[in-house]
């Protein structure tokens, strides 16, 4: 049976951030500890020396800090969090864009990983690994019981460094043995794709790398199909769990010639932040569709948001995840670093979607394939234990279905917006809402 339900859901309950990385440190404004709080401290301390002394087995001492601390974060909000050092690396990497590794894209089946494809010109398109590929075995240590994410970090490593990998090939009469030397793999961040007179443009994450990889794919569309033939484009956010803010900020000032992208509030009144677009549009004014859906989250929400908000774009889909909140990273040096919950973000009209979510501009509903057909696939922020209660949130709360069909054919949602560029007329399952439509700036 396929298990593919944990990626679908992995990046949006875990991994969705709009993350500033401008290191902060502790608010100059908070209130000194009082002497109620010292005295709890004290409480707390106790605890700590008996469980050291009297638990059944001995505990780590390091163990039982991080998850005290952890403990007092996650009771604020699901997105604040300690990390340690490891984990901190591994936030830096993957914000980062690149890393050490083979250069597969991967899914977990059938308890084995199986390789989607190997990325062009890596490591492990070179050593001969094959799309529909599974592996079995890493450095000899089974797949079986393993997450697809314990399965993913054994996979990178240091540059340069040998991994052999057991592989289960279809017509394969036995087992395959490669052996890979990791390199640098640099992360696409946007895919893409030409339909005929429409170009597509699909963001996976928002890195550093981001805007630099989206102005690339603006311009090889340009080049393959002549602006008298183009329609338009699709920008896809659909399961994209966030990332940067300011890689979201750049990514809709690509689209803009004006207007406030964003603003962010904090716990002073006074703490407001506003990000504006500056004069320039990289797609000309071309029309532009939004695709937006359950596991579209945080960063790609700021995006839809302002492109929406300032009538840029039509955003078609289903209800995003709903949030709204932005994290600071605070150093704590050879300790990790902290990721506190500093500000809720607004759209240029001044909404909130904390818990709510982007309501797209004409919703089509997605599908699912029969052997997802009965399962709860919603997912959103509101459904998190103890988020933020957003200002605008309400009894319907947020999110949808994070779902997208792998073949572009059965990709309603996207067959819908190309219909809506070319102005065809659409498919009566599609009811658009013409005063929500807006194509042209």
């Amino acid at each position: 049976m396929m298990r593919k339900l944990s990626l679908l859901f992995a990046g949006a309950l875990m991994g969705a951030s709009a993350m500033s990385l401008v290191y902060g440190a502790p608010g100059s404004t908070a209130n000194a500890a009082g002497s109620e709080t010292y005295k709890q401290l004290a409480i707390f301390g106790d605890i700590f020396e008996r469980v050291r002394a009297q638990y059944v087995t001995p505990p780590d001492d390091k163990s039982l800090v991080e998850n005290a601390i952890n403990g007092m974060l996650t009771s604020l909000d699901p997105h604040s969090s300690y990390m340690n050092a490891e984990e901190a690396q591994d936030m830096r990497v993957q914000t980062k864009g690149e890393f050490g590794g083979l250069g597969i894209e991967v899914t977990m089946e059938n308890d084995l990983v199986k390789v989607i494809t190997p990325i062009d010109d890596t490591p492990a398109a070179k050593a001969g690994v094959l799309a529909g590929d599974y592996i079995a075995k890493i450095d000899g240590e089974e797949v079986r019981g393993l997450s697809l994410n314990d399965a993913v970090e054994k996979m990178r490593g240091l540059v340069n460094t040998p991994i052999k990998l057991t592989i289960l090939r279809e017509g394969a009469d036995k087992p395959i043995e490669l052996t890979v030397v990791r390199a640098i793999i640099k992360v696409k961040a946007v895919k893409i794709r030409v339909d005929d007179d429409i170009g597509y443009m699909k963001i996976t994450s928002f890195t550093e790398k981001t805007l630099d990889d989206l102005e690339s794919a603006i311009d090889t569309i340009k080049k393959q199909v002549p602006n008298d033939k183009l329609k338009g484009y699709v920008l896809d956010l659909r399961l994209n769990p966030g990332g940067l803010l300011d890689q979201a900020v750049s990514v809709s000032d690509a689209f803009l010639n004006r207007g406030e992208i964003v603003s962010t509030r904090g716990r002073d009144p006074k703490d407001v932040t506003r990000f504006d677009a500056r004069p320039g549009d990289d797609i000309d004014g071309k029309p532009l569709v939004v695709l937006v859906n359950g596991g579209s989250a945080s960063a790609s929400e700021i995006v839809a948001g302002a492109l929406q908000d300032l009538r840029r774009a039509t955003v078609v889909g289903t209800q995003s995840f709903g949030k709204g909140s932005v994290q600071t990273i605070v150093p704590l040096g050879e300790n990790g670093a902290l990721r506190l919950t500093t500000a809720l973000y607004y759209t240029p009209s001044g909404k909130s979607i904390q818990g709510k979510g982007i309501t797209p501009d004409i919703k089509v509903d997605q599908p699912l394939p029969p052997e997802l057909q009965g399962r709860d696939l919603t997912r959103g922020e509101s459904d998190l234990k103890g988020h933020i209660k957003g200002t605008d949130e309400g009894d319907t709360g947020s999110g949808s279905a994070a779902y997208v069909p792998p073949e572009p054919k059965d990709d309603l949602q996207l067959i819908f917006a190309e219909q809506l560029l070319r102005g065809e007329k659409t498919d009566p399952a599609f009811p658009p809402n013409p005063d929500k439509a807006v194509l042209n700036q």
